[in-house]
């Protein structure tokens, strides 16, 4: 039998409050999403002001970054025509997402869920997906 940690509503919370807190400082509105290590959404926030598209590509980040145990950045200099990672924006039934923004939570080696921000540039979104992650962090020491 296998036990599993993951993400509570409360550690989601606390991801999206960190990322908020990084938006308002950066004074750009973003959506916010954290999923539990399967990529099943746990908690949303849609900023005021952000971006309709972005309640979408926020939580596929946050999905792409549970599923494939990697940050969403990692994946787009590599999924590039004539590498053999092109393509793989296909899978997950297209919700795959190259684009920075999704950062996986690692807990003790684990990867227990992930938070995906989008409503910025690709620095901005990672940006504010690595300060909800260190808020996740510091609130929680391994």
């Amino acid at each position: 039998m296998l036990t599993i940690r993951r993400l509570s509503y409360d550690d989601a919370a606390i991801l999206i409050k960190g990322a908020e807190k990084k938006a308002q400082k950066i004074g750009v509105p973003m959506c916010i999403a954290v999923t539990d290590d399967g990529g099943y959404l746990i908690a949303f926030k849609r900023m005021d002001g952000a971006k309709e598209l972005s309640t979408t590509l926020a939580q596929d980040k946050a999905h792409t970054s549970a599923i494939s145990k990697k940050a969403t950045a990692d994946y787009n200099a590599a999924a590039v025509p004539g590498n053999l990672t092109n393509g793989i924006q296909t899978a997950a039934g297209g919700r795959f997402s190259t684009v920075g923004g999704g950062i996986p939570v690692v807990v003790d080696g684990a990867v227990v869920g992930a938070i995906g921000i989008s409503g910025g540039a690709a620095e901005q979104d990672i940006a504010c997906a690595e300060a909800g992650l260190q808020a996740f962090l510091k609130s929680n020491p391994t």
